[in-house]
């Protein structure tokens, strides 16, 4: 008897926050890293936990990793380097400094009103308080009482809790039932909670990972862009006509992109026990050189979107070749440079982005069953003869906070629905590259049930148009006025860093710790802020930090501060969809 005609879906769930630390002074400026700590890296490893059928893929990028190292140094060792949470240990009776209740209002209200505060009424009830106090012209900072605040900073860090926290710890269902009156004690108990729910982030995913359920991958180590990180004008393979920065290029760019690379190599194998063997590419940004970079490094896969597979066939096969998406997006393709070789996965844009933006507005169970009748569309599409291999990727962590209860009900029927459906099989990136490998050589994965009979199809891509998983090009990272400036201020500083070098002006210690900052500098989070299409809020806030870590690489390498960094570079003010912190794959 025939085996059924399969098809392969590929979870991808990318888990990354930029450094929010001044190198300088180890203070974290921002607080996001141990929030999304708390609410979704502990519930997405909770879903895979509870269902042992289910499987996906995680990426974890090193410089979030090193955030969460810290931060279970600082629960360790109570030197609190995030002014938020060293408010949790003050003591009962003592006073708040201005400051101090500044960082209160200004942060813990932070969060989607309809799904984390509205449906907690004693929260509720002190954003209200808030805002009355702030309609009548009353001074916040004097009016409101220290209780007042403490109840505040409480509520806040309950509401940021993950679903499953809720539902496995007492502790949070013991003080949401309180409402009010927190004392020391019943913050010092939920401080310890954060503490060890960030501890244990680390340590589940990487048993996850041995238990075969999740494969783990990691990207170049602060998230740059890598394709720009070489060439700028990779940017014109998909918009011909965008203006570059001022700069002809990033000086040093290619053995920058190295080193981030192979320090994430490292990272992976010191956090997980093992080499990763994929990679997603910062904001999925690709180009043909990029590619082959990965490849040089070991890595036998890499992800991008579907925007960049589309151009690139255009440009390899012509209009044509685009007619029937059916036909050319469920499949892996081979590149290669005739050396070197990478098989590279594109997002499915449609599906992808239809969990990002759309099902936090269904039922849960409705949502379900759309994204599987999705699915088995697909499935009677596809060629007859084909496995199709669908990769869902998504933002792990920014998603769920517009869904009710944190996309638990989604999250769980999903995981349950994919697991029990006949004509679907969860896999990995790496088991695909496996299989199809062994039909190269011939070979049986016995150790793969779920890939007997399967007929993966893998096609070689001549070209790659360089671009990224938003629009399939990088119009998010450069080509406008104040992302080019961006670029044209790191360009500076990075030529600066080069001569610091060279002029060995600068210790061991010293080199190591100016490199680190021009690392974060490098990241992409910044350009993908500057923007009038973000909020205002935003992009104030990484202006600032952007401004501020290449204001702190110049101190490290003993130069003076230039005065143009006291300048804003970016303002926003758009209200964009989903916060600003996900986008579609599609305009």
């Amino acid at each position: 008897m025939p085996q059924l005609r399969k098809l392969h879906v590929n979870l991808y769930w990318h888990m990354h926050q930029p450094d929010y630390r001044d190198y300088l002074t180890g203070e974290y400026v921002l607080p996001w890293t141990y929030l999304h700590a708390i609410k979704d890296y502990t519930d997405m490893a909770y879903h895979l936990e509870q269902n042992p059928l289910a499987k996906a893929s995680f990426n974890f990028v090193p410089v979030l990793l090193d955030q969460l190292e810290d931060y279970v140094d600082q629960f360790a060792t109570q030197n609190m380097r995030d002014p938020l949470l060293a408010l949790f240990l003050v003591s009962d009776g003592d006073r708040f400094s201005t400051a101090e209740r500044q960082l209160i209002l200004n942060s813990c209200f932070k969060c989607n009103h309809e799904k984390m505060i509205a449906p907690f009424p004693q929260y509720d009830h002190l954003y209200q308080l808030f805002k009355l106090t702030e309609a009548s012209g009353v001074e916040n900072l004097d009016y409101l009482s220290d209780q007042y605040l403490l109840d505040l900073l409480v509520w806040y860090h309950l509401a940021w809790s993950g679903e499953s926290v809720r539902r496995e710890y007492p502790l949070v269902v013991h003080l949401m039932v309180k409402s009010s009156r927190f004392t020391a004690a019943d913050r010092r108990d939920l401080f310890d909670l954060m503490g060890q729910l960030i501890s244990g982030i680390i340590p589940r995913y990487k048993a996850l990972q041995q238990a075969g359920q999740i494969e783990i991958s990691s990207t170049p180590h602060f998230h740059p862009i890598l394709p720009l990180l070489l060439d700028f004008t990779a940017a014109h393979d998909s918009m011909p006509e965008a203006a570059l920065p001022e700069s002809s290029g990033y000086p040093g760019g290619l053995p920058r992109a190295n080193a981030h690379i192979a320090s994430a190599i490292e990272s992976h194998y010191r956090r997980f026990g093992e080499l990763p063997r994929g990679m997603w590419p910062a904001e999925g940004g690709v180009s043909h050189a990029a590619l082959m970079l990965l490849a040089e490094h070991g890595m036998a896969w890499a992800a991008t979107g579907e925007g960049v597979l589309g151009s690139s066939l255009r440009k390899a096969y012509g209009e044509a070749s685009l007619l029937q998406r059916q036909h050319y997006l469920y499949k892996p393709y081979r590149v290669t440079d005739g050396r070197s070789e990478i098989m590279t996965f594109f997002r499915d844009d449609k599906l992808s982005d239809k969990i990002g933006f759309e099902y936090s507005k269904w039922h849960g169970p409705d949502a379900v069953s759309d994204f599987l009748h999705e699915l088995e569309h697909i499935w009677h599409v596809t060629d007859a003869d084909e496995t199709p291999v669908v990769s869902i990727i998504l933002d792990g962590e920014n998603a769920w906070e517009y869904f009710p209860y944190n996309a638990y009900y989604f999250l769980t029927g999903m995981y349950q629905a994919l697991a029990d459906h006949e004509t679907i099989e969860m896999s990995t990136f790496s088991e695909t590259v496996r299989y199809c490998a062994s039909i190269a050589k011939n070979e049986e994965l016995l150790d793969l049930e779920s890939f007997h009979g399967a007929n993966i199809v893998m096609q070689p891509l001549p070209t790659i148009c360089a671009g990224s998983w938003v629009y399939g090009s990088f119009s998010t990272w450069i080509g406008s006025p104040d992302k080019n400036r961006g670029w044209d201020l790191l360009v500076d500083a990075k030529k600066c860093y080069d001569q610091a070098l060279l002029d060995n002006r600068l210790t061991a210690d010293e080199k190591i710790m100016a490199e680190r900052q021009l690392g974060d500098c490098e990241g992409s989070d910044w350009f993908w802020w500057f923007g009038d299409y973000n909020s205002g809020a935003s992009v104030q806030s990484f202006d600032r930090l952007y401004r501020r870590n290449l204001a702190n690489l110049y101190r490290l390498l003993k130069l003076p501060v230039p005065e143009v960094l006291d300048h804003v570079i970016s303002l926003g003010g758009g209200d964009p969809e989903g916060g600003g912190t996900m986008r579609r794959g599609e305009a």
